[in-house]
């Protein structure tokens, strides 16, 4: 009598049904930014007038002078059509979605998914993230493009690093928004608490100034945080005021933060995990 041999467990047909359902999560999370396009298209106006301000203010701090802190006027211009496309994918006004769901106890439906809870809404946001650029970011870019001229990284080596910038940039800020979100475990009234984080972070991130015009004793104290890799090393890898081994160095100091930021993440929800169970969630 012959037997039929058992389908062997963890091959190739389970790995691909671990990845199907964080790609499925980022697919919605992108599709659900496209259902209210006259949304997206007043946030793009809104952005455009406030990215006319900006400009006009850096302008007039440079005055006659060709340059300030290693920008130009026109590399001034780039980093303000830069951070303005940038807002909403990164969420640098604020993000509290998972406070909500911990707050309205729906955490515990996310805890019955085969997945991560950490890794569930990465893939969300990283989603999110998506839909925001290429409805709010990239016409940004065009509009700063038509009007001013952008500065652009000068080749494809300069364009790699710049990607790879993003990326972490998004990996390290969505880390920290997950890690201040996290508050609602031991507070029911964190998103005090998360308010003044996202405008540290507006600050630290170089979002209001870009971080060269602050006085040295402050650069060096915000090097020893991680909200500069949060969206000003994109900034200075796209007009090139870091290169060379300073932007392989800058992309590593984005990287270690990420990990760190991930551990910490890791930990903190374990903790808040068993909190919610103590208290009966």
């Amino acid at each position: 009598m012959t037997t039929t041999p058992a389908p062997p467990t963890g091959g190739p047909i389970s790995r691909r049904s671990r990845l199907a359902l964080p790609w499925s999560v980022t697919r919605l999370g992108f599709q659900r930014q496209f259902a209210y396009p006259q949304a997206a298209l007043w946030g793009l106006i809104t952005n455009s007038f406030f990215g006319l301000l900006r400009v006009a203010v850096l302008l007039a701090l440079f005055g006659t002078r060709p340059q300030v802190a290693g920008y130009t006027p026109q590399d001034a211009i780039t980093y303000t059509g830069l951070t303005q496309a940038l807002i909403m994918a990164f969420s640098l006004f604020g993000w509290f979605d998972f406070m909500r769901v911990i707050h309205r106890g729906e955490v515990a439906s996310d805890l019955l998914r085969p997945a991560s809870l950490l890794g569930f809404w990465a893939a969300q946001d990283a989603g999110r993230a998506l839909g925001q650029l290429a409805l709010r970011g990239l016409p940004m870019l065009l509009i700063f493009q038509v009007i001013w001229g952008l500065n652009w990284p000068p080749g494809p080596l300069a364009w790699a690093q710049v990607t790879l910038s993003v990326l972490l940039a998004w990996a390290c800020g969505f880390l920290f928004r997950f890690l201040v979100n996290c508050a609602a475990f031991w507070s029911p009234d964190a998103v005090g608490f998360g308010r003044f984080a996202w405008a540290v972070l507006g600050l630290g991130c170089g979002f209001l100034m870009p971080l060269a015009f602050f006085p040295e004793w402050f650069r060096a104290l915000l090097a020893w945080t991680p909200f500069p890799g949060m969206l000003n090393t994109v900034v200075e890898l796209w007009v090139g005021v870091t290169t060379g081994g300073a932007a392989w160095a800058a992309l590593g100091t984005q990287l270690g933060w990420t990990l760190a930021l991930l551990l910490a993440c890791q930990v903190t929800l374990r903790a808040g995990l068993r909190r919610l169970e103590v208290a009966g969630g």
